[in-house]
């Protein structure tokens, strides 16, 4: 059984038992969370597509870990004109393992 999810305005397919990086919940390590914005849920036979969302339909997670990713260096420069900025990004992140979907 597979389900598609929206969290954080991105779309996942996931599966139970799936590992997944997502946008940063404010949710502990450990815990558990469920994520009720379940667009289509679907098996070897048949598939349940939601209006926008499937009714009744759940997945559950826990919370595996917070962190951060790599930095990113955005450098901007203008050629002869002596302009250079050098910004780093280190964006947030939540990591996930697909218990349970309930459809």
């Amino acid at each position: 059984m597979y389900a598609v999810i929206e969290t954080g305005g991105k779309q996942y397919k996931v599966s139970e038992g799936d590992v997944l990086f997502i946008e940063k919940l404010d949710v502990n390590e450990g815990e558990n969370v469920t994520f009720d914005k379940v667009l289509m849920v679907g098996n070897d036979a048949d598939v349940k597509v939601g209006t926008p969302v499937v009714d009744g339909a759940t997945v559950e997670a826990k919370v595996v870990k917070n962190g951060r990713a790599k930095k990113i260096y955005v450098f901007k420069m203008k050629s002869k004109k002596n302009y250079r900025r050098k910004k780093g990004h280190r964006q947030p992140f939540t990591k996930v393992e697909i218990s349970k979907i309930n459809a």
